[in-house]
């Protein structure tokens, strides 16, 4: 099942742009609201070192890192959550992503038009979240009447819904949103179907212009952004999407001089999809067979036998047992045959719980 993340925000807040520049996709940009009105999709591979060295002491000639799914949504404006602009559209097309990043326009360009009022970073980022609420309402509103109907029968179960319907309703309506109330796990799995938008984990990411990157942590809008997100629980990071869209399109040479140039350790990007893997809860457990190194998204609490089935079907059906050992031990020990004359591969049963980093040979009928 492939991890999806949407793209959102205020039109011209600039998702075009760092849509090509996460996929390398050349999309339509405009300067003018709703150039996006069809989403669009792309794969992107999730940097990590860790398999580059894994697969070179492994002799592994060809690398395959894990993917993540990035998605450019339609921006949305005041006033969504009852039909205007692409509302009705930009609401569906959120309620099937897994999480949202939230971009935040924090550039000045007069030739980029700006949607309603000339608003600070936070206010930006609250009209959209007001708009989710209040399309998350309508949603349970619709949910409450039909439950009302069935209360009469008595049954037990109707009745628990109902209590923890007003109980998200009730949030909402003092502006908490889902993802930040304090609910139950047994509550949070109750409402994972009702597919509401303001439960989706949140990265917000603030795109400045390239000429504030020295300066960037001392703008009063940005210190000012970042408190309001610390209070919601939710990591904010910076970019400037246009440059990273230019960064993207240069060889790796290249590159390191431009990152040099504005004293960047890594392009943002590669921050942005730790991030996102980190808050979609995912690990990474590696294979190295025959010239192929590779990595694998799963979610936190896979079992042995799970991480087999995402290799192969096969391997989960007739699953033996698991070698496992940690990427750096198998860095330290040189090659993967040396790792198992010194008895580092140990062996795990089908229930093992997999864990980050690990790479791992499974053995099957």
């Amino acid at each position: 099942m492939p991890f999806e993340c949407g793209i959102i925000g205020l039109p011209n807040a600039g998702k075009s742009t760092l849509f090509s520049a996460l996929t390398s996709q050349q999309v339509e940009v405009g300067s003018y609201p709703f150039t996006t009105i069809e989403p669009n999709k792309g794969i992107v591979p999730v940097p990590d070192k860790r398999l580059e060295q894994a697969a070179l002491v492994a002799g592994c000639k060809k690398i395959t890192p894990a993917n993540l799914t990035f998605v450019d949504i339609a921006g949305l404006v005041e006033g969504a959550s009852r039909g205007e602009g692409l509302g009705n559209q930009f609401l569906a097309h959120i309620r099937e992503m897994d999480i949202l990043l939230h971009l935040v326009r924090c550039f000045e360009k007069p030739e980029v038009a700006r949607v309603g009022k000339d608003e600070d970073p936070v206010s930006q980022a609250e009209i959209v979240e007001l708009e989710l609420a209040m399309a998350d309402l309508a949603s349970l509103e619709k949910r409450r009447e039909k439950i009302e109907r069935r209360l009469k029968a008595g049954d037990p179960k109707i009745k628990e819904e109902y209590h923890l319907l007003q109980k998200v309703m009730d949030f909402l309506s003092q502006g908490i949103l889902l993802k930040d109330a304090p609910l139950s796990e047994k509550e949070k799995k109750s409402i994972a179907g009702w597919q509401l938008l303001t439960s989706k984990p949140v990265l917000y990411v603030l795109n400045i212009d390239e000429a504030y990157l020295p300066e960037q942590e001392a703008r009063e809008e940005i210190k000012s952004f970042k408190t309001w997100s610390r209070k919601k629980n939710a990591p904010c990071l910076l970019l400037s999407a246009s440059l990273e869209a230019e960064l993207a399109r240069l060889e790796d040479e290249e590159k390191a001089v431009f990152l040099e140039e504005y004293g960047l350790k890594e392009p943002a990007l590669h921050s942005l999809i730790r991030t996102g893997k980190s808050l979609l809860k995912l690990l990474s457990f590696f294979t190295v067979k025959g010239e192929e190194a590779r990595a694998w998204a799963v979610p936190q609490g896979t079992t042995a036998r799970e991480a087999a089935g995402k290799v192969h079907s096969d391997m989960a059906k007739n699953f033996i047992v698991a070698e496992v050992i940690f990427w750096e031990d198998l860095v330290n020990a040189g090659s993967l045959a040396s790792a198992r004359e010194k008895g580092l591969l140990r062996q795990e049963g089908r229930d093992y719980l997999v864990q980050d980093g690990e790479v791992i040979c499974f053995r099957f009928h």
